[in-house]
């Protein structure tokens, strides 16, 4: 028999920090479901003590969630720990996940705190835990540049107090496989009470080795990897969750784990996350990128026609693949558009909208005759983008553009209420469009990145635009989806500057 390796995802609380990528409390919840739907065992939610925003968002994950852990991180101090045991407790399953730094460099320079000091701070905070929960996670902020015997110091203490997972983070990337696969079996073998918790990793992928170095873990006796959907994360990014779970289903030769992802939900997944944080999936990557299962060369291509095997590893329908098919058209009903969302995991909290959304689709199914499922994630993306209402919509759009001329775009936006009309002159429609926003909005934002994706094939496919806009040290991703690439592109610049209209979470103090 195969131990179980435990899955942690946190795409909602390590991934949300990439810049840009912060999520409503709805779009958590629709990630979150999809995650259970995944058979996801740990479902890290936030950082509850972060902000009012992240407290109610882990609140409301945990009330919905059955069939996974619901988490929520916390320093090692009481506020921390007692507004994440708050947070999860309305959670069939909760875990409070409890970190303090415990690198030389990091002790001394960010936490000015003795080795004594650490390792009692440590202790109290997974003692308060205890008075939550059952199931506490400790995490060495750093761990791949502390000294052993203060690791082993450290975990023996909080193992000693209670905690019943023990993880050991690559906080800043800068490990290699089998120096941290060797530092997994050192602290397994050396620390008191070891085989009495789960020993996990963290890994981050500063040098693109996260992956291999969360695997190495687990060959080393880690039973636990935190990782997330499409490697989302910090910096370059987090243990990407699909290129672990294939990895060890495809080499189950060497691996002594198995997984309990359904991983026919992991396109979904990626799909999913992608359309919300507006982070798009290069088309190389591994098992969710577009060319994953596409053949170019002829020698590949008559080789898959006669056994698929002789270039193929696995089946892109194993992954998910086979789910992008078509489910409703204009004739649909709307209890057949309630039910298709519902099978995705989309719940609306009341019937005015659901009714909005129904009104859109039809509208949807007037411009494009075939409905997909990434369609209908795209069409409630733009219903639950912004957490705090609109400040700025659009209500009409106008753009000329014709050979030899500047483009020109008429735009017509209700804000707070107020119609505010705007023209703008630029090198292209969408230019043009933006120009004109800005003529009204007056944001001073500067334009830091301008993405478009056809969310489906064919020409009548909605495109998906992303901006990204940067203004007094704040970064967010605006996202919208159109037939109308122009109108697309407005929705996601409107959105973008809807999020700069409203405080940003409280950035927290540290990471794993």
């Amino acid at each position: 028999m195969k131990e179980h390796l435990v899955i942690f995802d946190t795409t909602l609380r390590d991934g949300e920090q990439s810049p840009g990528a912060s999520m409503t409390r709805e779009e958590k919840l629709r990630v979150a479901r999809q995650l259970e739907r995944m058979q996801v065992d740990v479902i890290e939610a936030g950082f509850a003590a972060a902000s009012p925003g992240d407290f109610e968002a882990i609140r409301s994950i945990a009330r919905v969630i059955r069939g996974s852990t619901v988490c929520s991180l916390a320093r090692s101090n009481e506020n921390d720990i007692r507004r994440a045991g708050e947070a999860i407790a309305p959670a069939a399953r909760g875990r409070i996940h409890t970190f303090i730094a415990t690198s030389p460099i990091h002790m001394e320079k960010k936490l000015r705190m003795t080795p004594d000091q650490v390792v009692d701070a440590a202790v109290r905070a997974v003692l308060w835990a205890r008075e939550y929960t059952d199931e506490v996670e400790f995490s060495a902020e750093d761990a791949v540049r502390s000294d052993v015997d203060f690791l082993c110091r450290v975990f023996g203490a909080v193992i000693d107090a209670g905690a019943t997972t023990i993880n050991v983070p690559d906080t800043v990337g800068y490990s290699v496989p089998h120096v941290w696969g060797g530092l997994i079996h050192t602290l397994i073998e050396r620390v008191p009470g070891a085989d009495r918790v789960v020993w996990s990793t963290h890994c981050h992928n500063d040098l693109g080795m996260a992956v291999a170095n969360s695997l190495s873990a687990v060959l080393a006796g880690a039973r636990q990897v935190e990782c997330t959907i499409n490697g989302l994360g910090e910096r370059a990014g987090n243990a990407s969750l699909e290129e672990v779970v294939m990895a060890v289903r495809t080499r189950s030769d060497l691996f002594p784990v198995d997984t309990r992802i359904d991983t026919t939900q992991i396109v979904p997944a990626s799909k999913l996350v992608s359309q919300i944080t507006g982070y798009p999936v290069q088309p190389n990557k591994a098992v969710v990128g577009a060319n994953a299962f596409a053949h170019e060369s002829g020698i590949h291509q008559d080789g898959v026609l006669k056994h698929r095997e002789t270039y193929e590893i696995m089946r892109a329908e194993d992954v998910g693949w086979a789910q992008n098919k078509l489910v409703l058209g204009k004739h649909s009903g709307r209890n057949a558009f309630k039910s298709r969302l519902s099978a995705l995991g989309i719940v609306f909290d009341s019937e005015e909208a659901l009714n909005v959304a129904f009104a859109r689709f039809k509208e949807l199914a007037d411009k494009k005759h075939e409905i997909f499922d990434e369609d209908l994630q795209a069409l409630v993306s733009d219903e639950v983008q912004t957490p705090d209402g609109e400040y700025y919509k659009l209500a009409y759009s106008r753009v000329c553009s014709e050979t030899g001329e500047l483009p020109a775009a008429d735009v017509t936006l209700i804000v707070e209420g107020c119609e505010r009309k705007a023209s703008g002159i630029g090198s292209g429609p969408v230019d043009a469009t933006f120009k004109a926003i800005e003529s009204v909005a007056g944001s001073g934002a500067k334009l830091m990145l301008y993405s478009v994706n056809a969310i489906t094939t064919g020409t009548d496919a909605q495109g998906e635009v992303t901006v990204r806009l940067a203004r007094g040290g704040r970064i967010v991703n605006g996202n919208g989806a159109d037939t109308d690439i122009v109108i697309a592109s407005a929705k996601a610049y409107l959105n973008a500057l809807n999020k700069l209209q409203f405080p940003d979470r409280l950035d927290p103090q540290g990471d794993v």
